[in-house]
């Protein structure tokens, strides 16, 4: 009865892809899930919630209006942690109604309890009720996602000093915030509170931040937040944090003191494999508790388990999570599977958003390979003017050789929906004749494409005159 072709541990993106790809090739599957909801992190304190939290702040401040009535236009005044909650829980509810049903209609079984292995293929389930159940596996996919990495030095006590699962549930908003960490978790959320005008300072102790972004974009981007009175120091690490008279206290490395009412950690996360009991199976993670698989099958070094999703590091991302999920189960059970895309898109959802796909212009460069880029500014469009855009740009990076795509680089509204216009033609190995000879919908943030489009091929100079001349005479 507890025999499997295909165990799941966890229910997150890449949990649920899989599972549901298995049990549609009529595979046996289960899904080990230990929270006491299906969704994993992704569902209860990662994706879903951050985006519902950053869409409820722009929606209750009215910042996408601000453009026309003023940086003190407001659609509801006083804004309170109750607000921002209220829409949260609606949406998680759907998500995992949602989720619930997908399992339900396609057979797969559930099962409520913490996963340890006992060899390579027998898993060992303790539920809360105590009682303790074993199952055997021909295969196993490990989902089992990440949680935030908390050092000891870090005086976390769940309500001003927190992490980036705990900021979901404050009791109030804060007037003040220090985020530690300037990577895509930590700029999400400062920039969020930044948008329901809290005062946001950012400490990263490299020189930059987001660095596998379009260098062009990052400089963009940051002029963008402190242009809004955000703070950023680089550079710095931090010596110490504490609360001192109900306010705490950060101490940096070069003697630097900053005070906030709220201090957000968000510097890295852990795979949460420590309690899978990894030796049993053969298996060892890093320091970080991630996971070393094939890039191709998502395969582990024991040929029947598999791991996918965050757990296996970059890009940690829920979309790419699931593809590795579903190319992971067919691989496990004996089906065709495609390799992963050369390109996809990489989504950060500050405000404003920032959205990638394909080679950076520092990329090109290492390469070495000629090139030439086209840029448009939000504010060009027709639809910018009605929208009351005044900032955001797209940009495109073209081979000279090829004529062809290299990358889509992104800043601004709608940048993670936009995006895929670029990533359809860099996968179809499209030029910039694209752009140029194509209509697109007129007023539309996508025209930022034509703008672009034509003024790459305007910078190309003689070299569209050759192709002009050739395609003629073919």
């Amino acid at each position: 009865m507890n025999q499997y072709d295909f165990v799941v541990v966890g229910s997150g993106p890449a949990g649920r892809r899989a599972a549901i790809q298995a049990a549609k090739l009529e595979k046996k599957v289960l899904v080990i899930e230990k929270g006491t909801r299906v969704g994993g992190v992704s569902v209860h304190t990662g994706t879903i919630p951050s985006k519902t939290l950053r869409e409820t702040a722009l929606n209750l401040t009215g910042w996408r209006e601000r453009g026309f009535y003023g940086r003190s236009y407001r659609v509801k005044q006083e804004i309170n942690a109750d607000d921002l909650r209220r829409r949260l829980l609606i949406t998680l509810d759907h998500e995992v109604e949602v989720l619930e049903h997908q399992f339900s209609r396609n057979r797969v079984q559930q099962m409520r309890g913490t996963a340890r292995f006992l060899d390579a293929h027998t898993i060992e389930v303790s539920k809360e009720d105590g009682e303790v159940l074993q199952v055997q596996a021909k295969s196993v996919l490990l989902a089992v996602g990440t949680r935030p990495f908390k050092p000891s030095h870090i005086p976390f006590d769940g309500s001003s000093i927190i992490d980036s699962d705990e900021i979901l549930e404050i009791k109030e908003l804060p007037r003040s915030m220090i985020v530690i960490g300037a990577g895509v978790i930590g700029i999400e959320y400062a920039t969020i509170f930044s948008a329901l005008d809290t005062v946001v300072t950012v400490v990263e102790p490299r020189d930059t931040m987001l660095d596998f972004i379009d260098k062009e974009i990052v400089e963009d981007f940051t002029y963008q937040l402190r242009d809004r009175n955000m703070k950023l120091i680089f550079g710095q690490t931090v010596e110490g944090v504490e609360k001192v008279d109900g306010k705490c206290r950060v101490t940096l490395k070069n003697g630097r003191v900053l005070t906030a009412e709220m201090v957000l950690f968000a510097a890295g996360r852990v795979g949460a494999t420590d309690t899978l009991n990894l030796e049993a199976a053969g298996l060892e993670a890093d320091n970080r508790g991630r996971l070393k698989v094939n890039p191709d099958t998502f395969q582990t070094s024991v040929p029947n388990i598999y791991a996918a999703g965050d757990v296996v590091g970059f890009p940690s991302l829920a979309s790419t999570s699931m593809e590795q999920g579903r190319i992971a189960a067919r691989h496990a059970v004996g089906a065709p599977a495609h390799e992963p895309p050369q390109f996809f898109p990489y989504g950060i959802y500050a405000v404003p958003e920032i959205s990638t796909c394909g080679l950076t212009e520092e990329e090109v460069i290492q390469r070495a390979i000629p090139y030439e880029t086209g840029i448009a500014h939000f504010r060009e469009t027709s639809r910018g003017h009605i929208m009351g855009l005044d900032s955001g740009m797209l940009k495109m990076i073209f081979s000279l050789k090829t004529r062809r795509l290299l990358g889509v680089h992104i800043v601004g509204e709608g940048a993670t929906e936009l995006v895929h216009i670029g990533q359809a033609v860099l996968n179809l190995k499209g030029t910039v004749e694209y752009f140029v000879e194509n209509t697109f919908n007129y007023p539309t943030l996508a025209e930022a494409y034509k703008i672009a489009g034509l003024d790459a091929w305007n910078r190309m100079g003689e070299l569209k005159v050759e192709k002009v001349e050739r395609r003629a005479a073919e």
